[in-house]
Protein backbone atom coordinates (compact mmCIF):
# COMPACT_ATOMS: atom_id res chain seq x y z
CA UNK A 1 0.00 0.00 0.00
CA UNK A 2 3.10 2.72 1.31
CA UNK A 3 4.63 1.36 -1.82
CA UNK A 4 1.50 2.10 -4.27
CA UNK A 5 1.53 5.65 -2.92
CA UNK A 6 5.79 6.08 -3.72
CA UNK A 7 6.39 8.00 -6.70
CA UNK A 8 8.73 5.43 -9.05
CA UNK A 9 11.75 7.74 -9.54
CA UNK A 10 11.97 8.26 -5.45
CA UNK A 11 11.18 4.07 -4.80
CA UNK A 12 13.64 3.10 -7.07
CA UNK A 13 15.98 4.88 -5.03
CA UNK A 14 18.61 2.53 -3.23
CA UNK A 15 17.41 3.10 0.26
CA UNK A 16 19.71 0.80 2.06
CA UNK A 17 22.76 3.28 0.88
CA UNK A 18 21.02 6.21 1.53
CA UNK A 19 19.77 5.48 5.39
CA UNK A 20 23.73 4.59 5.59
CA UNK A 21 25.04 7.63 4.19
CA UNK A 22 22.48 10.06 6.22
CA UNK A 23 23.93 7.91 9.35
CA UNK A 24 27.45 8.95 8.68
CA UNK A 25 26.27 12.40 8.12
CA UNK A 26 24.36 13.01 11.17
CA UNK A 27 27.02 11.49 13.18
CA UNK A 28 29.61 14.16 11.65
CA UNK A 29 27.36 16.92 12.31
CA UNK A 30 26.52 16.29 15.59
CA UNK A 31 29.97 15.54 16.39
CA UNK A 32 31.03 19.01 14.68
CA UNK A 33 28.39 20.43 16.87
CA UNK A 34 30.22 19.14 19.69
CA UNK A 35 33.73 20.29 18.46
CA UNK A 36 32.22 24.13 18.62
CA UNK A 37 31.34 23.90 22.14
CA UNK A 38 27.96 22.64 21.40
CA UNK A 39 26.89 25.02 18.68
CA UNK A 40 25.87 24.72 14.95
CA UNK A 41 28.35 27.56 14.27
CA UNK A 42 30.72 27.83 12.88
CA UNK A 43 30.87 24.17 11.35
CA UNK A 44 27.73 22.55 11.82
CA UNK A 45 24.99 24.21 9.90
CA UNK A 46 27.54 25.04 7.19
CA UNK A 47 28.08 21.12 6.84
CA UNK A 48 24.46 20.45 6.86
CA UNK A 49 24.11 22.41 3.86
CA UNK A 50 27.42 21.14 2.12
CA UNK A 51 25.72 17.98 2.52
CA UNK A 52 22.51 18.37 1.15
CA UNK A 53 23.31 20.38 -2.09
CA UNK A 54 26.18 17.29 -2.85
CA UNK A 55 23.73 14.70 -1.83
CA UNK A 56 21.04 16.32 -4.07
CA UNK A 57 24.07 16.63 -6.78
CA UNK A 58 24.43 13.04 -6.10
CA UNK A 59 20.82 11.93 -7.05
CA UNK A 60 21.11 13.90 -9.96
CA UNK A 61 24.11 11.86 -11.09
CA UNK A 62 22.75 8.92 -11.01
CA UNK A 63 20.58 9.13 -13.61
CA UNK A 64 22.84 10.24 -16.12
CA UNK A 65 23.22 7.14 -18.97
CA UNK A 66 26.09 5.38 -18.72
CA UNK A 67 26.67 5.49 -22.72
CA UNK A 68 26.91 9.78 -21.86
CA UNK A 69 29.59 9.14 -19.05
CA UNK A 70 31.61 6.86 -21.79
CA UNK A 71 31.31 9.65 -23.97
CA UNK A 72 32.66 12.63 -21.58
CA UNK A 73 35.00 10.65 -19.26
CA UNK A 74 38.30 11.45 -21.46
CA UNK A 75 37.47 15.24 -22.29
CA UNK A 76 36.24 15.75 -18.11
CA UNK A 77 40.29 14.09 -17.74
CA UNK A 78 41.63 16.27 -20.13
CA UNK A 79 39.79 19.55 -18.87
CA UNK A 80 40.58 18.58 -15.63
CA UNK A 81 44.54 17.90 -16.14
CA UNK A 82 44.44 21.31 -17.53
CA UNK A 83 43.06 22.78 -14.38
CA UNK A 84 45.88 21.42 -12.55
CA UNK A 85 48.60 22.83 -15.55
CA UNK A 86 46.25 26.62 -14.04
CA UNK A 87 46.51 25.68 -10.80
CA UNK A 88 50.70 25.69 -11.10
CA UNK A 89 51.07 28.56 -13.26
CA UNK A 90 48.41 31.08 -12.15
CA UNK A 91 46.64 29.08 -8.75
CA UNK A 92 46.92 30.91 -5.91
CA UNK A 93 48.44 29.81 -2.43
CA UNK A 94 46.39 29.18 1.39
CA UNK A 95 48.40 27.77 3.91
CA UNK A 96 51.62 27.06 2.13
CA UNK A 97 50.00 25.17 -0.55
CA UNK A 98 49.40 25.68 -4.53
CA UNK A 99 45.79 24.45 -4.96
CA UNK A 100 43.29 26.39 -6.25
CA UNK A 101 42.55 28.15 -9.04
CA UNK A 102 40.35 31.22 -9.38
CA UNK A 103 37.83 31.07 -12.88
CA UNK A 104 36.44 34.45 -11.53
CA UNK A 105 33.05 32.92 -10.69
CA UNK A 106 34.31 29.72 -9.11
CA UNK A 107 37.09 28.68 -7.23
CA UNK A 108 38.57 25.27 -7.38
CA UNK A 109 40.45 22.36 -6.29
CA UNK A 110 40.99 20.81 -9.45
CA UNK A 111 42.63 17.37 -7.91
CA UNK A 112 39.55 16.74 -5.56
CA UNK A 113 37.89 16.00 -9.16
CA UNK A 114 40.71 14.21 -10.54
CA UNK A 115 40.29 11.27 -7.91
CA UNK A 116 36.97 9.90 -9.33
CA UNK A 117 37.87 11.38 -13.06
CA UNK A 118 41.25 8.70 -13.24
CA UNK A 119 39.54 5.96 -11.92
CA UNK A 120 36.74 6.56 -14.95
CA UNK A 121 39.08 7.11 -17.58
CA UNK A 122 41.46 4.06 -16.54
CA UNK A 123 37.96 2.22 -16.73
CA UNK A 124 37.71 3.23 -20.11
CA UNK A 125 40.41 2.65 -21.54
CA UNK A 126 40.37 -0.79 -20.23
CA UNK A 127 37.00 -1.27 -21.81
CA UNK A 128 38.36 -0.29 -24.81
CA UNK A 129 41.22 -2.16 -25.36
CA UNK A 130 40.97 -5.57 -26.47
CA UNK A 131 41.20 -8.40 -23.79
CA UNK A 132 44.09 -9.94 -25.72
CA UNK A 133 46.08 -6.42 -25.85
CA UNK A 134 45.49 -6.10 -21.36
CA UNK A 135 48.62 -7.93 -20.73
CA UNK A 136 50.86 -6.86 -23.17
CA UNK A 137 53.02 -3.65 -22.82
CA UNK A 138 50.55 -1.51 -24.82
CA UNK A 139 48.47 -2.36 -21.47
CA UNK A 140 50.47 -0.65 -19.49
CA UNK A 141 52.21 2.26 -20.79
CA UNK A 142 48.86 4.59 -21.37
CA UNK A 143 46.99 3.78 -18.53
CA UNK A 144 50.58 4.45 -16.55
CA UNK A 145 50.54 7.89 -18.30
CA UNK A 146 47.25 8.64 -17.28
CA UNK A 147 48.00 8.09 -13.35
CA UNK A 148 51.64 9.16 -13.28
CA UNK A 149 50.95 12.70 -15.29
CA UNK A 150 48.08 14.54 -12.73
CA UNK A 151 50.22 12.84 -9.64
CA UNK A 152 52.75 15.00 -10.51
CA UNK A 153 50.94 18.27 -10.79
CA UNK A 154 49.36 17.54 -7.81
CA UNK A 155 52.79 16.38 -5.85
CA UNK A 156 53.96 19.96 -6.88
CA UNK A 157 51.53 21.76 -5.02
CA UNK A 158 51.90 20.14 -2.75
CA UNK A 159 49.57 17.46 -1.84
CA UNK A 160 50.88 14.47 -0.79
CA UNK A 161 47.82 13.14 0.65
CA UNK A 162 45.57 13.42 -2.76
CA UNK A 163 48.34 12.49 -4.98
CA UNK A 164 48.50 9.25 -3.22
CA UNK A 165 44.75 8.66 -3.31
CA UNK A 166 44.44 9.33 -7.12
CA UNK A 167 47.68 6.94 -7.24
CA UNK A 168 45.83 4.51 -5.65
CA UNK A 169 42.44 4.67 -6.87
CA UNK A 170 44.29 4.14 -10.40
CA UNK A 171 46.46 1.48 -9.72
CA UNK A 172 43.44 -0.45 -8.24
CA UNK A 173 41.68 -0.15 -11.67
CA UNK A 174 44.83 -1.54 -13.32
CA UNK A 175 45.16 -4.45 -11.12
CA UNK A 176 41.07 -5.50 -11.61
CA UNK A 177 41.90 -4.83 -15.32
CA UNK A 178 44.44 -8.23 -14.89
CA UNK A 179 47.71 -6.60 -15.61
CA UNK A 180 50.48 -9.18 -15.08
CA UNK A 181 51.37 -9.20 -11.29
CA UNK A 182 54.73 -8.62 -11.62
CA UNK A 183 54.41 -5.11 -12.84
CA UNK A 184 52.89 -4.06 -9.57
CA UNK A 185 55.86 -6.02 -7.96
CA UNK A 186 58.17 -4.33 -10.15
CA UNK A 187 56.52 -1.34 -9.02
CA UNK A 188 56.91 -1.42 -5.76
CA UNK A 189 60.68 -3.06 -5.60
CA UNK A 190 61.35 0.72 -7.79
CA UNK A 191 59.47 2.77 -5.29
CA UNK A 192 61.10 1.13 -2.44
CA UNK A 193 64.77 1.27 -3.99
CA UNK A 194 63.63 5.41 -4.69
CA UNK A 195 62.59 5.83 -1.11
CA UNK A 196 66.33 7.73 -0.35
CA UNK A 197 65.43 9.96 -3.68
CA UNK A 198 62.26 10.30 -2.45
CA UNK A 199 62.56 11.45 0.91
CA UNK A 200 65.25 14.15 -0.03
CA UNK A 201 63.47 15.67 -2.58
CA UNK A 202 60.33 16.04 0.70
CA UNK A 203 59.60 19.29 1.81
CA UNK A 204 60.62 19.76 5.74
CA UNK A 205 57.21 19.66 7.22
CA UNK A 206 56.71 15.80 5.35
CA UNK A 207 60.07 14.89 6.46
CA UNK A 208 58.83 15.68 9.93
CA UNK A 209 55.90 13.71 9.32
CA UNK A 210 57.89 10.78 8.34
CA UNK A 211 59.89 11.04 11.32
CA UNK A 212 57.35 11.59 13.91
CA UNK A 213 55.26 8.14 12.28
CA UNK A 214 58.56 6.60 12.48
CA UNK A 215 58.91 7.62 16.44
CA UNK A 216 56.20 9.37 17.54
CA UNK A 217 57.34 10.19 20.70
CA UNK A 218 60.58 12.09 19.67
CA UNK A 219 58.81 15.66 19.66
CA UNK A 220 55.83 15.69 21.20
CA UNK A 221 55.48 19.33 21.96
CA UNK A 222 56.22 19.96 18.16
CA UNK A 223 55.78 17.98 15.04
CA UNK A 224 54.63 14.62 17.23
CA UNK A 225 51.88 16.94 18.85
CA UNK A 226 48.89 15.66 16.60
CA UNK A 227 49.14 12.35 16.51
CA UNK A 228 50.11 12.85 20.37
CA UNK A 229 46.95 14.47 21.39
CA UNK A 230 44.83 12.32 19.06
CA UNK A 231 45.52 8.95 20.75
CA UNK A 232 45.12 10.75 24.09
CA UNK A 233 42.05 11.31 22.99
CA UNK A 234 40.78 7.98 21.67
CA UNK A 235 42.13 6.17 24.35
CA UNK A 236 40.37 8.56 26.71
CA UNK A 237 36.82 7.91 25.80
CA UNK A 238 37.23 3.77 26.75
CA UNK A 239 34.40 1.57 26.09
CA UNK A 240 31.47 3.90 25.93
CA UNK A 241 33.23 7.43 26.02
CA UNK A 242 33.51 10.55 28.16
CA UNK A 243 29.81 11.63 27.04
CA UNK A 244 28.10 13.83 24.44
CA UNK A 245 29.30 17.56 25.09
CA UNK A 246 31.85 16.39 27.19
CA UNK A 247 35.29 15.88 25.71
CA UNK A 248 37.75 17.74 27.09
CA UNK A 249 40.59 17.02 25.07
CA UNK A 250 38.23 18.49 22.05
CA UNK A 251 36.91 21.39 23.88
CA UNK A 252 40.05 22.46 25.83
CA UNK A 253 41.62 22.69 22.42
CA UNK A 254 43.91 20.00 23.33
CA UNK A 255 43.41 18.13 20.27
CA UNK A 256 44.28 20.23 16.86
CA UNK A 257 42.12 19.96 13.87
CA UNK A 258 38.89 18.13 15.69
CA UNK A 259 36.67 19.75 13.95
CA UNK A 260 38.66 18.22 10.33
CA UNK A 261 41.40 15.35 9.89
CA UNK A 262 41.29 14.98 13.64
CA UNK A 263 37.46 14.82 13.69
CA UNK A 264 37.26 10.76 14.44
CA UNK A 265 39.33 11.43 17.60
CA UNK A 266 36.77 14.29 18.92
CA UNK A 267 34.13 11.86 17.89
CA UNK A 268 35.37 8.31 19.90
CA UNK A 269 36.18 10.62 22.78
CA UNK A 270 32.58 11.02 23.72
CA UNK A 271 31.08 8.20 22.02
CA UNK A 272 34.02 5.46 23.06
CA UNK A 273 35.09 2.67 21.08
CA UNK A 274 31.40 1.44 20.83
CA UNK A 275 30.73 4.43 18.58
CA UNK A 276 33.87 4.51 17.00
CA UNK A 277 33.05 0.76 16.15
CA UNK A 278 29.51 1.76 14.65
CA UNK A 279 30.68 4.46 12.41
CA UNK A 280 33.44 2.40 11.16
CA UNK A 281 30.84 -0.46 10.27
CA UNK A 282 28.54 1.94 8.49
CA UNK A 283 31.77 2.94 6.59
CA UNK A 284 32.41 -0.90 5.65
CA UNK A 285 28.75 -0.91 5.04
CA UNK A 286 29.00 1.72 2.07
CA UNK A 287 31.92 -0.27 0.74
CA UNK A 288 30.34 -3.53 0.30
CA UNK A 289 27.36 -2.13 -1.04
CA UNK A 290 30.06 -0.46 -3.52
CA UNK A 291 31.78 -3.94 -4.25
CA UNK A 292 28.40 -6.10 -4.60
CA UNK A 293 27.56 -3.04 -7.18
CA UNK A 294 31.01 -3.51 -9.28
CA UNK A 295 30.86 -7.55 -8.93
CA UNK A 296 27.10 -7.20 -10.97
CA UNK A 297 27.95 -4.44 -13.29
CA UNK A 298 26.94 -5.67 -17.00
CA UNK A 299 29.64 -4.13 -18.54
CA UNK A 300 33.39 -4.16 -18.36
CA UNK A 301 33.54 0.09 -17.61
CA UNK A 302 31.33 -0.41 -14.99
CA UNK A 303 33.12 -3.31 -13.39
CA UNK A 304 36.17 -1.56 -13.02
CA UNK A 305 34.58 1.97 -12.73
CA UNK A 306 32.59 0.58 -9.59
CA UNK A 307 35.87 -1.58 -8.39
CA UNK A 308 37.76 1.74 -8.06
CA UNK A 309 35.56 4.54 -6.87
CA UNK A 310 34.33 2.08 -4.14
CA UNK A 311 38.38 1.79 -3.56
CA UNK A 312 38.55 6.03 -3.47
CA UNK A 313 35.77 5.82 -0.86
CA UNK A 314 37.75 3.02 1.07
CA UNK A 315 41.42 4.43 1.30
CA UNK A 316 39.65 7.61 1.75
CA UNK A 317 38.40 6.69 5.25
CA UNK A 318 41.00 3.91 6.22
CA UNK A 319 44.13 6.02 5.04
CA UNK A 320 42.13 8.65 7.93
CA UNK A 321 41.99 6.34 10.38
CA UNK A 322 45.14 4.75 10.74
CA UNK A 323 46.41 8.26 10.47
CA UNK A 324 44.42 9.41 13.21
CA UNK A 325 45.77 6.11 15.37
CA UNK A 326 49.64 6.93 14.61
CA UNK A 327 49.24 3.40 12.03
CA UNK A 328 50.04 6.16 9.19
CA UNK A 329 51.86 9.36 8.56
CA UNK A 330 50.00 12.66 8.51
CA UNK A 331 49.22 13.41 5.28
CA UNK A 332 45.80 15.51 5.36
CA UNK A 333 43.39 12.95 4.36
CA UNK A 334 39.86 13.84 6.16
CA UNK A 335 37.45 11.69 6.98
CA UNK A 336 34.44 11.88 4.32
CA UNK A 337 31.07 13.09 4.88
CA UNK A 338 32.53 13.18 8.84
CA UNK A 339 35.08 15.83 8.84
CA UNK A 340 34.26 19.73 8.45
CA UNK A 341 34.81 20.76 4.65
CA UNK A 342 33.03 20.73 1.15
CA UNK A 343 35.66 18.83 -0.31
CA UNK A 344 35.73 15.53 0.67
CA UNK A 345 32.18 15.42 0.47
CA UNK A 346 32.24 16.82 -3.02
CA UNK A 347 33.89 13.52 -4.09
CA UNK A 348 32.38 10.98 -2.11
CA UNK A 349 29.10 12.34 -3.49
CA UNK A 350 30.44 11.73 -7.02
CA UNK A 351 31.45 8.63 -6.16
CA UNK A 352 28.25 7.21 -4.95
CA UNK A 353 25.92 9.01 -7.35
CA UNK A 354 27.74 7.30 -10.24
CA UNK A 355 27.53 4.16 -8.30
CA UNK A 356 23.98 4.38 -7.66
CA UNK A 357 23.39 5.02 -11.59
CA UNK A 358 25.53 1.63 -12.42
CA UNK A 359 23.43 -0.04 -9.39
CA UNK A 360 20.21 1.30 -11.36
CA UNK A 361 21.30 0.44 -14.48
CA UNK A 362 21.15 -3.11 -12.90
CA UNK A 363 17.45 -2.87 -11.50
CA UNK A 364 16.32 -1.62 -14.62
CA UNK A 365 17.45 -4.04 -17.16
CA UNK A 366 18.37 -0.89 -19.19
CA UNK A 367 19.50 -0.52 -22.73
CA UNK A 368 21.91 2.01 -21.58
CA UNK A 369 25.77 2.02 -22.80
Amino acid sequence: MIASIIPQPLARLPWRLIWLVALICTIGIVTLYSAAGGSMSPWASKQAVVILGFALMAVAISYIPEGFIKGVTFPTYAAILVLLVLVEAIGFTTKGAQRWVDLGFIRLQPSEFMKPAVVLALARFYDLLPAAEVKKFRGLWPAAALVLVPFAFILLQPDLGTATMVMVGGVTVMFLAGLPMWYFLSAAAAIGAALPVVYALMHEYQRKRVLIFMDPEADPLGAGYHITQSKIAIGSGGLWGKGYLQGSQSHLKYLPEGHTDFVFATFVEEWGLVGGALLIIAFYAVVLWGMRVASKARTRFSQLGAAGLTMTIFFYVTVNLMMVMGLAPVVGIPLPLVSFGGSAVMTVMICLGLLMGIERQQRTRSTLG
